[in-house]
């Protein structure tokens, strides 16, 4: 008889079109942890915040990942709120991922952006502006979800880590001036 193969097929974590070098495979292997999450929430973003707008979004401290600037403001406070977030491009639209690192509740930015869908983005590559959010739903959400989870596999993790919270995922169209 002839020779059978089995393919094992992770339903967790797909195979990935995105190729990262080591220092990248190990870069997200941390953030995708707990504790890697906790530090990019609690000690990289501020960081970061300030890296991106003093370098107009060139320069942050997240090795491997492209990282914007995500400006709303606070549905409590009214005042300006600056988020370091990663993100894909998806034409010339901006797709951001509301995760908190798998958290149970939703981010902060997420809360804003519901109350006030005006928001301003910067980073490289003619990404910075105004733009309005809004929550993709059905199919887009799946593809872009997709396209997330092939960019960064840690959005894999988070959703687990997440329980029954459907994290969303957000997408900014350039505003009508």
């Amino acid at each position: 008889m002839g020779r059978v193969s089995v393919v094992v097929v992770s339903a967790t974590t797909p195979p990935r079109r995105r190729q990262l070098n080591a220092l990248e495979r190990r870069a997200e292997s941390f953030i995708r942890s707990k504790p890697g999450a906790w530090f990019y929430i609690h000690v990289a973003n501020p960081i970061d915040r300030m890296l991106l707008k003093h370098s107009g979004g060139r320069v942050h401290i997240t090795v491997g990942q492209q990282v914007g600037l995500l400006e709303t403001i606070g549905a409590r406070s009214g005042e300006p709120r600056t988020t370091p977030l990663l993100y894909l491009r998806d034409g010339d639209r901006v797709v951001l991922i509301a995760s908190k690192g798998g958290a149970p509740q939703h981010p902060a930015w997420l809360h804003n952006l519901r109350a006030e869908q005006h928001v301003r983005f910067t980073a490289p590559g003619g990404l910075t502006g105004r733009y309005v959010a809004r929550e993709a739903e059905g199919a887009e959400r799946e593809r872009l979800w997709e396209e997330a989870v092939d960019y960064y596999a840690g959005y894999l993790s988070y959703r687990e880590r997440a329980g029954s919270r459907v994290i969303p995922v957000v997408v900014l169209e350039p505003a009508s001036s």
